[in-house]
């Protein structure tokens, strides 16, 4: 029954609508000393729920919650010292806290990356209210990979449907345009 599916806890209890004046605010982890704080400034972009297994979920989620930022609107605040690269050799330089394991910011440093500017963050870590939610939820297959039993598969993409997120085994159709756009104009087969 895809009802007893259970996604993500800020997805499961219905999601917040985005208040239109939500001017950013600060993501934290779960340290209960010395947390590491990141100021966000403005709203996230291309909120969405994310089966791959690179993503930092919270305890029992079988999805992350995933949105981006442009980067010069991320910035460390406090305890800076506690980040660390969980995979240097990973396009996406996800910054975890030592302490309690949660990744605070991811970043491409690729500059001929479609997504480079943009820092994925998990924006169930914001103590403030009003952050876009998620639009649609991607690499859903991918749970699988992680133990997920191939046989409910229909009810996770059933449940991703009642609370309103499409599933796609890739991004959503205008983030895969977005990049192929990007690798036509590096290629020259489109104009810069």
């Amino acid at each position: 029954m895809s009802s007893d599916i259970r996604i993500h806890p800020s997805i499961d209890a219905g999601a917040r609508p985005a208040r239109s004046d939500f001017a950013g605010g600060t993501l934290v982890c779960k340290c209960d000393t010395d947390p590491v704080r990141v100021e966000i400034k403005g709203q996230v972009a291309h909120n969405h729920a994310c089966g791959c297994s690179k993503c930092w979920k919270p305890d029992g989620a079988v999805f992350s919650m995933v949105a981006v930022v442009p980067r010069e609107n991320l910035r460390v605040v406090a305890n800076e010292d506690k980040l660390a690269i969980v995979d240097t050799s990973a396009t996406i330089q996800r910054y975890a806290c030592k302490g309690c394991g949660v990744h605070m910011f991811g970043r491409i440093e690729n500059r001929n990356h479609p997504f480079y500017g943009l820092d994925f963050i998990h924006p169930e870590r914001f103590r403030e209210a009003g952050w876009a939610p998620p639009e649609f939820a991607a690499f859903v297959s991918s749970i699988i990979e992680q133990g997920f039993p191939p046989a409910k598969m229909g009810a996770v993409r059933d449940r991703l449907r009642e609370v309103g997120l499409q599933p796609y085994d890739c991004l959503s159709p205008p983030l895969m345009d977005a990049i192929s756009t990007h690798v036509a104009k590096l290629s020259g087969r489109l104009a810069a």
